[in-house]
C-alpha cells in the first residue's frame, strides 16, 4: 500500500492544476481496499477516489483523502466459439485495454480507441464515441461500497446505464469503488459500427477490421482533440444536451442546420460543440483559459490557469447557449472543491 501525506495531484489531473492532497493512498488489490475502508481514520475523514484525473476539475487543493486503484490485469475467465469474457482491473489505462482486444481480433470496443482514463472509470462514466457505448459490452461490474465496506458484483442492469450516467454516478446512491469490469467481446466480428459520418467517411471501401477501425478512430481523435501531455484539457467539457421532439422543432426552425441524433424515449441529442460554436466560443482565449480552435467542446489551461478560472468560462458558455437556444448544457466533468 502507498501512503502519501501532501501529495501533489499535478500529474494526476490532465489539466495540469498544481493542486495538491493532504493523502494520498493507492492500494495493490481488494485486501488493501478493505482495510482502508474499515479504517477510523478513513471513515472520519472526507475522500475521493480518481482515476487518472481526465474526468476532474479541482477548484482548489484537497482537504481530505484522495484514494486511487493500482489494481490491474487483463484476464480471459470464459471462452465460446463466438465470444470471450475478459475481467479487467480497474486500474488498466482504458485505451490499452483496446489495443490488447484488438491485436487479438476481437470486436466490440473498437471504437473506443483513445479514450483517456482507467477502465474503472470507463465503467463509471459510461463512456462512448462514435456510436458505441461501454455499456454494450459490460457484463458484470466488481465493487466494494465504502460505507459498509462489503464487496457487490453489479449485472448490467444494476449499473442503471444511460448516456454518460450510471449508478456509480448518482449520488443518492451508496458510494461504490469499482475494482474489476467483465466485459464480452466478439471474436472474428464481421459487423462494426460506421454510424458517424468521419468514420464512415474515412473507411470508405477499405476492408475492415477491429484493427483498421482503431486507427481510423484514433487519426480523427488526433485531429480533433488536443494532447493533455502538451495542453492541459479533460477532453469534452460538456454532454451533448438531449431535448424533448418538440423542442427540438421549435430550435431547428430558427437554426436548420442544427446538428441532431436520435435519443431515447423520442427526443433528440444535439451537438453541444455547435450550440458553443454558435455563441462565438470557438478558438477564443482568455487569459490562461480557452476553448480549442478545432473543438469548441474542450476547454484548455494553456499553463497557469486555477481550477476556478476554468469553471468561470465553462458557466459562462452555459449561460450564452442559454440565453441564445434556451438549451442547458451540463458539465462532463466533476468539479472537486
Amino acid at each position: 500500500m502507498r501512503i502519501e501525506e501532501n501529495f501533489s495531484l499535478e500529474k494526476w489531473n490532465t489539466f495540469r492544476l498544481p493542486v495538491s492532497t493532504r493523502w494520498f493512498m493507492e492500494y495493490a488489490d481488494e485486501e488493501e481496499l478493505q482495510k482502508i475502508l474499515r479504517d477510523e481514520y478513513f471513515q472520519e475523514n472526507r475522500s475521493i477516489h480518481i482515476g487518472s484525473g481526465s474526468n476532474l476539475l479541482f477548484l482548489n487543493d484537497f482537504n481530505g483523502i484522495v484514494l486511487h486503484s493500482a489494481i490491474r490485469g487483463m484476464e480471459v475467465v470464459e471462452e465460446t466459439e463466438t465470444d470471450v469474457i475478459l475481467r479487467v482491473g480497474a486500474a488498466e489505462v482504458w485505451d490499452d485495454v483496446v489495443a490488447y482486444a484488438v491485436s487479438a481480433g476481437w470486436g466490440g470496443i473498437e471504437n473506443l480507441s483513445h479514450i483517456p482514463g482507467e477502465a474503472g472509470a470507463a465503467a463509471i462514466q459510461n463512456i462512448g464515441a462514435y456510436g458505441r457505448e461501454i455499456q454494450e459490452v459490460i457484463v458484470a461490474v466488481e465493487a466494494w461500497n465504502q460505507l459498509t465496506a462489503e464487496k457487490r458484483v453489479f449485472t448490467p442492469e444494476e449499473c442503471r446505464y444511460a448516456y454518460r450516467h450510471s449508478f456509480f454516478k448518482d449520488e443518492h446512491n451508496d458510494p461504490y469503488i469499482i475494482t474489476y469490469i467483465v466485459i464480452r467481446l466478439t471474436k472474428a466480428p464481421q459487423t462494426f459500427c460506421l454510424n458517424y459520418g468521419l468514420l464512415q467517411k474515412e473507411l470508405e471501401g477499405k476492408a475492415l477490421s477491429p484493427q483498421r477501425i482503431r486507427e481510423a478512430v484514433i487519426g480523427i481523435r488526433a485531429s480533433k482533440l488536443p494532447d493533455p501531455e502538451v495542453v492541459g484539457n479533460a477532453g469534452s467539457y460538456f454532454m451533448n444536451p438531449v431535448v424533448s421532439a418538440i423542442d427540438f422543432e421549435k430550435i431547428k426552425a430558427s437554426y436548420p442546420e442544427l446538428p441532431s441524433y436520435p435519443a431515447a424515449d423520442g427526443r433528440v441529442k444535439l451537438s453541444a460543440g455547435w450550440l458553443i460554436e454558435q455563441c462565438g466560443f470557438k478558438g477564443k482565449r482568455y487569459g490562461s483559459v480557452g476553448v480549442y480552435e478545432k473543438q469548441a467542446l474542450v476547454l484548455v489551461n494553456f499553463g497557469e490557469a486555477s481550477g476556478n478560472d476554468i469553471a468561470v468560462l465553462a458557466e459562462s458558455i452555459r449561460n450564452a447557449v442559454r440565453n441564445k437556444f434556451g438549451v442547458e448544457l451540463m458539465p462532463e466533468v466533476k468539479y472537486v472543491g
